[in-house]
């Protein structure tokens, strides 16, 4: 007993002697390769400094941070820093995710200049600065030095060398100059260098899309990309500029860790700033994004809230900004540090392509100007509208997809009406319960209720949930924004087509109605090819004459076992209008190539012949395994009595492939509604959206067109009532209770 009692006393002693609990602190970053080392690298050199201090690194995808910070910082779960780019900065402020650094601006409190200095005006909103700058990316050109001794210095000589390098104006395998033509980013730099630009001179929100300034560029735009390849991207570049057949192109620090070395038969490049537009004096500014470390809103952790969780968070940010530690991140992360200077032809190239940007705009309406700008670049390249016309149209859009909101209306009537539904619900599941007499049965329906319960959960709720999203405006982040009661007024602009009006030629592709059409149009065409080829090939492949059925089996199934997304990203570059195979064969056939998307029957064409690629297999694998409970007997019997081939199909074999076929093309019908994937990455819509079906409509209204949440919801609603509707028909047209 007395060992034990001494014992105790020790192991007591030991936890009052134990020190304070030392302070800690999460950083969250998206930083990869070279950044993220050297990240890691300092910020283990921090710690051993400071034993008593522990700051975490925990990496998240670059494509989720976003999100993730705005669910998880306003509700105190999120870090304690962040790094991020600085887009994003008024609807933080707004939601509250992050926290000012410093007030007035105070140039001791986020490095020196700061004042003057760009990226820390970046930074800036109101009178305060949000966040410590790390590193500036934007925009210079990239030159090939065998093919481009010296880089040029302003447009007109920048025009006249890309003339000059295509080795064969007619049909030209190499070009002087390529950009990505169709992107509003890409092409900011030509706005701001003729003088204009995304917003007016009173600053947001005026957006003057259609300025004086804007038609100059886009003249420039139009004559520029009808020097480079055609449709381009920027795999497409990267591939061209790698195999120098491409001299020059405009981009940022990523595109470093794409050129190939030297060594390995890269191009020797250089790089310098963009050059001065020739007509009026003016750099080619482009955008400027700076990423900087956030003080995140609340902090969290073990010290949540204390004083000393934030001294260390300051301390911290303040050691990522010394000059050793800069300098690290130059030289080891290969980053572009403001006010750092360094002996490096490239990033001294970036640096000074950094002094005449524009920072990003931060303000809610510059997101609204994306798609309107890359509507018109793409209408403006493939030459189907000149410059006054792709701009007039981009702010025709911009006045569309920016109107104001509905009103807020009184919920009451609503919340009557839910109520009284509700009632009406229950008294009807009462009345058929007291009917069956389904107390007798609860043996069984214990059985189906963890099956019932996830369904309920998995399914219904979240249903629920986005068709209550339909009857709210969502302003700001939709994690924690405002939300407004509009009752029926996202449904009534959609089936009304008061945003897109029919009457328009130039945005009635953009409509509702036209837009079903063109859904029904598509899901018609796809499984009535689905069925055919499908059909056809099983019973190909149920005769017996047929050599190696087991090999043709497995591999026409492929295009159905290969991810989707991988097979429509494989016919885009096949329908390519100069480096597609299926030019290249139609060329070899004497025939002109054919530039698919620039008119809807092609880029319908192209869209359908893919999703027929990954559609045929599953109808083929249905029709298959059907045949092998047809006896063959049957349909000799019927070849005894006289029967054609194609009588015998028709009247014998067909119909007693009805009862498998019906249920696999309704299932093929919902998929192929709401096949998402092939629309968006083959013909992206093209042109101007008239190849769009309602679900990428959807997706455009809730997170390219200002993130208006409950209008795409409203229309998921829509095309779930359509989707039940198509449901309903099928089902009675196989003779089926409907559902």
């Amino acid at each position: 007993m007395k060992r034990l009692v001494g014992a105790l006393g020790l192991a007591l002693a030991a936890l009052g002697s134990r020190p304070a609990l030392a302070t800690e602190i999460t950083l969250w970053h998206a930083w990869r390769g070279d950044e993220r080392a050297v990240l890691e690298s300092v910020t283990a050199d921090y710690q051993a400094k400071h034993p008593g201090d522990q700051v975490e690194l925990v990496f998240v995808p670059y494509e989720s941070l976003g999100s993730k910070l705005e669910a998880a910082v306003p509700r105190g779960n999120g870090p304690d820093l962040f790094i991020f780019a600085h887009e994003k900065l008024d609807d933080w402020v707004q939601v509250g995710v992050v926290r000012p650094v410093s007030h007035g601006a105070r140039a001791d409190a986020v490095g020196d200049d700061a004042a003057g200095d760009p990226a820390t005006r970046a930074l800036t909103h109101g009178a305060d600065v949000y966040g410590w700058p790390l590193a500036t990316k934007c925009l210079a050109l990239f030159y090939n030095r065998a093919l481009v001794p010296a880089p040029p210095t302003t447009t007109d000589a920048l025009l006249k060398l890309a003339a000059d390098l295509r080795d064969d104006p007619l049909k030209p395998t190499r070009w002087g100059f390529a950009w990505e033509a169709t992107s509003a980013y890409q092409d900011a730099p030509w706005l701001h260098g003729f003088g204009g630009g995304v917003f007016g001179p009173a600053g947001p929100p005026d957006v003057q899309l259609d300025s004086s300034e804007n038609l100059a560029a886009f003249g420039f735009i139009q004559q520029l990309a009808a020097l480079g390849p055609a449709e381009t991207s920027g795999a497409l570049i990267t591939q061209l500029f790698n195999e120098g057949r491409v001299a020059m192109v405009p981009n940022g620090p990523w595109f470093l860790g794409e050129v190939e070395p030297v060594a390995r038969g890269g191009p020797d490049f250089g790089v310098a700033p963009l050059p001065t537009v020739s007509a009026t004096g003016l750099p080619a500014a482009p955008y400027l994004t700076v990423e900087a470390l956030f003080l995140a809103r609340d902090a969290t952790g073990p010290n949540a809230g204390s004083a000393a969780q934030e001294a260390l968070a300051r301390d911290f940010a303040g050691y990522l900004q010394s000059p050793a530690v800069a300098l690290r991140r130059v030289v080891e992360g290969r980053q572009v540090v403001p006010g750092v200077d360094v002996d490096d032809p490239v990033l001294g190239a970036f640096q000074a392509a950094a002094r005449t940007a524009v920072p990003m705009p931060t303000a809610p309406a510059m997101a609204q100007t994306w798609e309107p700008l890359a509507r018109a670049f793409r209408r403006l390249v493939r030459g189907a509208a000149t410059p006054q016309q792709a701009a007039s149209e981009a702010q025709a859009s911009w006045l569309i997809v920016s109107r104001p909101a509905p009103a807020t209306v009184d919920g009451r009537p609503y919340l009557a009406i839910l109520v009284l539904g509700l009632v009406g619900a229950a008294g009807w599941v009462v009345r058929a319960a007291w009917q069956q007499r389904a107390w007798r049965h609860w043996r069984e329906y214990l059985w189906i209720a963890p099956g019932g319960l996830a369904v309920a959960l998995l399914v219904v709720a979240p249903f629920l949930v986005g068709a209550s999203v339909s009857l709210f405006e969502v302003e700001g982040s939709a994690a924690d924004g405002s939300w407004r009661f509009i009752g029926l007024a996202h449904f009534l602009d959609i089936l009304l087509a008061r945003d897109f009006p029919l009457s328009d030629p130039a945005t009635r592709a953009l409509s509702f109605w036209y837009t079903l059409l063109v859904t029904v149009t598509w899901t018609v065409a796809n499984v009535v090819l689905h069925v055919s080829i499908g059909v056809f090939l099983a019973m190909m492949l149920r005769e017996p004459w047929v050599r190696l059925r087991g090999f043709f089996r497995a591999a026409l199934i492929l295009p159905w076992a290969i991810p989707n997304y991988i097979t429509a990203l494989a016919w885009k570059g096949m329908f390519h209008q100069q480096f597609g195979a299926i030019n290249a064969v139609l060329g070899l056939l004497g025939i002109a190539p054919v530039s698919w998307f620039a008119s809807w029957s092609t880029a319908f064409a192209a869209n359908v012949a893919t999703n027929t690629w990954l559609g045929f297999p599953f109808m083929m694998v249905v029709t298959l395994g059907a045949l092998q409970s047809i006896p063959r007997d049957v349909e000799e019997a019927a070849e005894m009595d006289g029967a054609t081939g194609w009588q015998r199909f028709r009247l014998v074999t067909l119909p007693m492939l009805k009862p498998a076929l019906l249920p696999a093309v309704i299932l093929g019908s919902v998929w192929t509604f709401n096949m998402f994937n092939v629309i968006y990455l083959v013909s992206g819509g093209e042109p101007d959206g008239s190849t769009d079906i309602l679900v990428s409509q959807a997706y455009r209204w809730a997170f390219t067109r200002g993130h208006r949440y409950g209008y795409g919801a409203a229309y998921a609603v829509i095309i779930f009532g359509v989707m039940l509707v198509q449901a309903r028909v099928l089902n009675r047209a196989a003779g089926k209770k409907s559902v």
